[in-house]
């Protein structure tokens, strides 16, 4: 197993703030590939999503989303498609950030278990880091 400061180096390394623009700030953190993924997304996919990331970011309810279930527990799915497939970008809101754990794409209604693995995956590093953070924020008072 990892050394405690080389996984907690890995996992801040792994949570990325997102800044749209020079001096903006969100409360948008992506996890692993996710920001580049959806920059692969069509133009009108990209806007899709982008504007019901916005909502998030300004407390409003998106257009498009559905809560995983019992799949993945408190994540919250962004939906778009187009004529050929379907586009997907996995969250969850945890103490007032969003956090986006994974984007993709897929040919059918059903979500694929890799996806949900990867999901899953970063999810218990947004976790560990929260855990983390907050036996910090203990330590120090």
């Amino acid at each position: 197993m990892a050394s405690p400061t080389t996984l907690d180096s890995y996992i801040s390394s792994y949570i990325r703030l997102a800044v749209t623009s020079p001096g903006s700030e969100t409360r948008i953190r992506w996890l692993g590939d996710s920001q580049d993924v959806i920059r692969g997304f069509s133009k009108e996919t990209r806007q899709n999503l982008g504007n019901d990331l916005q909502r998030l970011d300004e407390g409003e309810e998106p257009l498009d989303f559905s809560p995983m279930g019992a799949v993945l527990p408190g994540v919250f799915e962004l939906r778009d498609r187009d004529s050929e497939q379907w586009y997907r970008v996995l969250y969850i809101p945890l103490e007032g950030l969003i956090y986006v754990l994974h984007c993709f794409r897929k040919k059918t209604n059903q979500t694929p278990h890799k996806e949900i693995e990867t999901a899953g995956k970063r999810l218990q590093l947004v976790r560990q880091e929260l855990a983390r953070r907050k036996k910090e924020d203990k330590h120090e008072k």
